[in-house]
């Protein structure tokens, strides 16, 4: 346990310091090729350096952002939970939407990730999705996503070309690994096999491969389809157990403290953090920061950055 513990605490400092080190030498690098540039009048090497520019800018304001994470479980990975809301082919289209945002906004941040779970929707869309997020500060930055989201828009699915609002909600967690103590009673666990549905080839759907699992006492369940092992899935899905009983915990000791009941508010069905509008009009607002931009299109394609930051700044302004 403190081996894991020193090892996680290792990972965590890393993730600070090689931010720095990799900002500095990009300093150091783009400078030397400004000094060619100028000297040869190369104006490709010129481009080079604008480009460096702009990616170095990005890194910084990343690296900002990361000052602002001080919470106790700012730095662990994630797992980020998408269900559509009322609204059948509607809300699950636009909950398979906010699965791709989220999965260009990891690829833009290089943070790595896999898809525990998918529930394919009954027409199109998708029922659930579970990511796992495993990069260092994965939570931190995405626990600002955590609530009710609404799309309006003209309907693809409607023959009379209509103006439809959906919602889906996502749910963040830590991802609890070992060294944290969430105990799990084995004899408190129900886990129940199946075969996998959806994509994955004959040997997925001719197995019962599949894992889900639930925790009797307080009736949480979770489950996972992901690998062809059996094993591996149900590795997987305790993993899964652990974060939300972690959770569960929190919330007991906000509870305690009179505090859960606002939050609930904030998460509640139909109390949306942020709308993205596509029609009339192009538009994506958070109600809690009033953060917005008319680049719908770009948001949809991961561009969360603003947002993120503009939740974070604002909480940290809250615990000073």
């Amino acid at each position: 346990m403190a081996a894991e513990q020193t090892t996680r605490r290792q990972r965590v400092l890393k993730s600070w310091l090689e931010p720095v080190a990799a900002a500095e030498a990009s300093v150091a690098d783009l400078g030397v090729l400004a000094e060619l540039a100028q000297q040869e009048q190369d104006e490709g090497a010129a481009a080079e350096v604008r480009d460096g520019v702009e990616e170095l800018v990005r890194q910084l304001d990343r690296l900002e952002s990361q000052f602002l994470l001080s919470g106790p479980d700012d730095a662990r990975g994630a797992l980020l939970e998408i269900h559509p809301g009322a609204g059948g082919t509607e809300s699950q289209d636009w909950a398979e939407m906010l699965l791709r945002m989220y999965r260009r906004y990891l690829e833009r941040n290089k943070l790595a990730f896999e898809v525990l779970d998918l529930q394919a929707g009954d027409e199109a869309g998708v029922k659930s999705a579970i990511l796992e997020i495993k990069s260092e500060f994965a939570y931190g930055y995405l626990k600002s996503e955590s609530g009710v989201h609404r799309l309006v828009r003209i309907s693809p699915f409607d023959a009379q070309s209509r103006r439809h609002t959906s919602f889906a909600s996502v749910f963040v967690f830590p991802l609890i690994e070992d060294e944290v103590e969430v105990e799990i009673n084995e004899q408190d666990l129900r886990i129940d096999t199946f075969r996998a549905s959806g994509a994955g080839g004959q040997h997925v759907n001719k197995t019962d491969s599949a894992v889900r699992m639930t925790h009797l006492p307080t009736g949480l369940v979770v489950q996972c389809q992901s690998e062809r092992s059996q094993l591996r899935n149900r590795e997987s899905a305790l993993t899964m157990m652990r974060a939300k009983l972690y959770m569960r915990k929190l919330e007991e000791e906000r509870q305690k403290r009179a505090a859960i009941e606002d939050e609930k508010m904030e998460i509640a069905w139909g109390s949306q953090i942020r709308s993205y509008v596509l029609q009339p009009y192009t538009k994506v607002k958070d109600h809690r920061t009033e953060q917005e931009t008319g680049n719908a299109v770009g948001v949809l394609d991961g561009d969360l950055e603003p947002f993120i930051d503009a939740y974070l700044r604002q909480t940290s302004r809250a615990a000073r």
